[in-house]
């Protein structure tokens, strides 16, 4: 395994699309197990592909209750919402206020190509949303919240 070194913000290839995985070889698990140390090594609860170069629609997050591989993410499903401070390994020291869903339903491939589904709430789901959208070259920063919208959803 290899610490890889994580793309910031200017970096152009941050917002390019990534390409579907159709090869679950070698060279597939070792990006994935290289993707898990440099998440754990900068802190991070999610990584995508992009932001180690690399444009391929992998994705690994850990919110505290184990490693998850998502390889080619689609959200199913989402329900209610959610307001809170989001922040990005790629923007570091950086974060500002988002809307997301509180709950996200995912399909995705595992290591070995199987399609598997993930349901997360809070924490979880919001990684779900961050992660794909850097597969879309989305970052978080262009879905802040405007007032209206922290003044509608944010309230406790």
């Amino acid at each position: 395994m290899a610490i890889r070194n994580i793309r910031t913000e200017n970096d152009p290839i941050l917002r390019k699309k990534s390409r579907v995985v159709e090869s679950f070889d070698e060279k597939l698990w070792q990006l994935l197990d290289d993707m898990k140390e440099t998440m754990e090594k900068a802190e991070g609860v999610g990584l995508a592909a992009v932001q180690v170069g690399i444009l391929k629609r992998v994705v690994v997050i850990n919110v505290g209750d184990g490693l998850m591989e998502l390889i080619n993410p689609e959200i199913l499903e989402t329900e209610g919402v959610q307001c809170s401070a989001e922040g990005c390994l790629s923007l570091p020291g950086k974060q500002g206020t988002t809307i997301r869903p509180m709950t996200v339903k995912v399909k995705a491939q595992n290591r070995n190509g199987n399609w598997c589904v993930y349901k997360g709430t809070e924490l979880k789901a919001k990684a779900f949303c961050h992660e794909i959208d850097h597969l879309d070259g989305v970052l978080y920063i262009d879905k802040l919240a405007s007032k209206d919208e922290i003044e509608k959803f944010c309230k406790d």
